[in-house]
């Protein structure tokens, strides 16, 4: 695959960068708004909770002032005008809108706070609920129902009349339902809470917001489901407005009846996308800004890399102007001297350019030993690539040891190709180098073995070459080469020291 140019990795670079720093922040978001939601369940259930104990604290004094008048001697003996006076200072307490009616079994009026003329006085309209206080001789608490007296809907409080074993009457309250209103509007947290009480049959009889349109209808399908299956729970329901909600309810074991409170999901929600969309422009305008910045540095690198290029290529031309010069000074010179002496000279040139073409390649930051031998060999490798093999590690090298290795190399496969292996049909060599790590550092061993060539034969003197070979090993790599004249073909073994930046 062709590498990616450099403003698209410095762009890849910045957007790596910021956009997990953008998830981790939206994550953060996320996470606040659950924690934020878990705090707004726990609210909740602690609101209705709250409210259901002013409730039933309510609900139990006026049990035990009813309970009181209950026990007047007034009542007993029937004396109703004493009784009324006793009554009222009870009434006095909630105002208008309270009643106090007292009823016999059959559910006959004997005594009415609104009126002293108790003839003309309906029957009691809830006889079930009169008929249950003579029954368990307890307190009991009703659902709404429709008042004949009030004539409107009403909760009431009845509390038997006993003298002895016996329940003489029903002493019904019927607070105002204004009570519980103001009840649960005071316990209400900010508009986006929905605050209910509803009876033992889910009928709502307080309620905040809308209580006039309200009043009298039973809870939304989803809470009233729920409302008899335990006692206490929190779910999400849909307001009878249609508005999601996250709500709790507590059932009284007092009254019956039932607290509800819910907050709005859109108020958590809200928050949340809000804090996500500020989240996302400034990630954005992040990586707007990183992007812009890596185009920018990107611009800049790229026109240095185009003068680097240019300079090479400079130096590149005044190499090969000046080894042209050389080659035809050489040519003048060697002018008189055989045509073999000429071409020892021009295919050491040739090596010399060769190494210098392929560290312009590489924009002379070096070039890797494998690359710089075939290149040397590339002439022998032309008519039988399978009598040279090469085996080793990738080593790089900077562009002093691949110059000086590429003399060195050339001069040895030179004289394979006058004496040795590659100066018949059927010769091979074998070049294969090592990675030493020794103590004083990283050394570099390369061994040329030959094979299959004519008979081998020690020289009487060394030649040139063979000089050359040894002393730029010394004398510019710090090194060590040796030649073994062995039967089965030559053995040359060059040592030297890697350069610290390899």
């Amino acid at each position: 695959m062709p590498k990616p140019s450099l403003p698209v990795r410095l762009a890849l670079l910045v957007a790596g960068t910021t956009l997990p720093l953008i998830l981790f922040a939206a994550g953060i978001v996320f996470n606040n708004y659950r924690q934020d939601r878990q705090n707004a369940t726990q609210r909740v259930l602690e609101t209705v909770r709250s409210i259901r104990l002013v409730l039933d604290a309510e609900m139990q004094r006026i049990t035990g002032a009813l309970q009181v008048l209950s026990l007047t001697n007034a009542l007993r003996d029937r004396d109703f005008d004493g009784f009324r006076r006793i009554s009222q200072g009870f009434l006095d307490q909630y105002g208008e809108g309270g009643v106090i009616l007292v009823a016999d079994r059959e559910g006959r009026q004997v005594f009415s706070s609104l009126t002293s003329d108790t003839a003309s006085l309906p029957l009691r309209n809830n006889l079930s609920v009169v008929k249950k206080v003579f029954t368990e001789k307890q307190p009991i608490y009703s659902n709404l129902f429709y008042g004949s007296v009030k004539k409107q809907m009403i909760v009431t409080v009845e509390v038997p009349v006993l003298q002895g074993d016996e329940v003489l009457y029903d002493i019904s309250f019927s607070p105002p339902i204004a009570i519980f209103q103001a009840m649960i509007e005071q316990q209400r947290p900010s508009k986006d809470w929905t605050l209910s009480i509803f009876d033992g049959e889910g009928t709502n009889f307080a309620r905040v917001p809308n209580p006039q349109e309200t009043a009298g209808k039973r809870a939304s399908p989803s809470l009233h489901a729920e409302m008899f299956r335990s006692p206490e729970a929190t779910l999400t329901t849909v307001s009878l407005e249609g508005v999601p909600l996250i709500t709790s309810f507590v059932r009284s074991s007092l009254t019956g009846w039932t607290v509800a409170a819910g907050v709005a999901e859109s108020s958590l929600v809200a928050p949340l996308w809000r804090n996500l969309a500020i989240t996302s422009v400034m990630g954005a305008v992040l990586l707007m800004v990183g992007l812009a910045f890596a185009v920018r540095m990107a611009t800049q690198i790229a026109r240095g890399e185009m003068l680097h290029t240019l300079l090479i290529e400079e130096l590149n031309h005044r190499v090969k102007n000046t080894l042209a010069v050389l080659q035809s000074i050489a040519t003048q010179t060697f002018r008189s001297a055989s045509r073999a002496e000429r071409e020892k000279f021009e295919g050491r040139l040739g090596a010399l350019a060769e190494a210098h073409n392929l560290l312009s390649q590489e924009k002379w930051q070096g070039a890797d030993l494998r690359e710089v031998i075939a290149r040397v060999l590339q002439p022998y490798l032309i008519t039988g690539a399978q009598r040279v093999r090469m085996f080793g590690p990738q080593v790089p090298l900077t562009p002093r040891l691949a110059v000086v290795l590429s003399m060195i190399v050339h001069e040895i496969a030179t004289n394979a190709a006058k004496y040795g292996a590659l100066s018949n049909d059927s010769g091979t060599v074998a070049v294969d180098w090592e990675i030493l790590e020794e103590a004083d550092g990283r050394k570099l061993r390369l061994i040329w073995t030959e094979a299959g060539g004519p008979p081998v034969t020690a020289p009487v003197q060394r030649g040139f070459g063979s000089r050359l070979i040894e002393r730029s090993t010394r004398d510019q790599l710090g090194g060590e080469a040796t030649v073994d004249f062995l039967p089965r073909g030559v053995v040359y073994t060059v040592s030297c020291a890697l350069d610290k930046e390899e």
